[in-house]
């Protein structure tokens, strides 16, 4: 296949319809951000979110679920362990305590609604390894959402009244972040 013929089936992978469910998946996470946390978070899930939609469509990769794989595992697993920090150590009493929103009940509709929009990024070696264009997407704001939204837990100790120091999640935000590059960079690399 000519370099040519391959670009153009790589463009051709983000149907018109893929391309309004990723758009739609997006704003939705992205209003759901604001509403249950406010503006900071909705910034945060912006980064991640609007920026894997822009890199998908920029970036038309489609390696194999192989190439992403260990990158995709070890992220998640990194990001099992950084939800659980974040639980035990009272991440959202501190975000509140930053941004003045109350913290959202747990048991609410829109609390289950966020949790079923990330529970998406589960799909990713099931789509990814069927071609379809909707799990490139999401592999796209896994990678992203996890390795640029989750450095804010490094500046939120900025906005306390405290010194400088340990905010709820910071500890397996450390290997979290860097391992979220690497999958970002086998999925760049075509």
């Amino acid at each position: 296949m000519s370099e040519r013929s391959s670009v153009l089936k790589d463009l051709d992978h983000q149907s018109a319809a893929s391309t309004v469910l990723a758009a739609a998946f997006t704003l939705s996470t992205i209003a759901l951000g604001y509403v249950m946390l406010g503006v900071v978070p909705m910034v945060l899930f912006s980064f991640g979110f609007l920026g894997g939609l822009i890199a998908w469509k920029l970036i038309p990769n489609t390696p194999t679920f192989d190439r992403i794989k260990i990158p995709y595992w070890v992220v998640l697993g990194f990001f099992v362990l950084h939800k659980i920090e974040e639980r035990q150590m009272n991440f959202f009493p501190a975000l509140s305590q930053i941004t003045g929103v109350p913290v959202p009940d747990a048991g609410s509709v829109l609390v289950f609604a966020l949790y079923a929009l990330a529970s998406a990024w589960l799909l990713v070696p099931w789509l990814v390894t069927r071609g379809n264009s909707f799990g490139y997407y999401l592999a796209w704001t896994f990678f992203i959402s996890m390795g640029t939204t989750e450095i804010a837990h490094f500046a939120f100790p900025l906005f306390t009244n405290e010194p400088y120091g340990y905010f709820p999640g910071m500890v397996t935000a450390i290997p979290l972040v860097p391992a979220a590059w690497w999958g970002l960079w086998r999925l760049a690399r075509h």
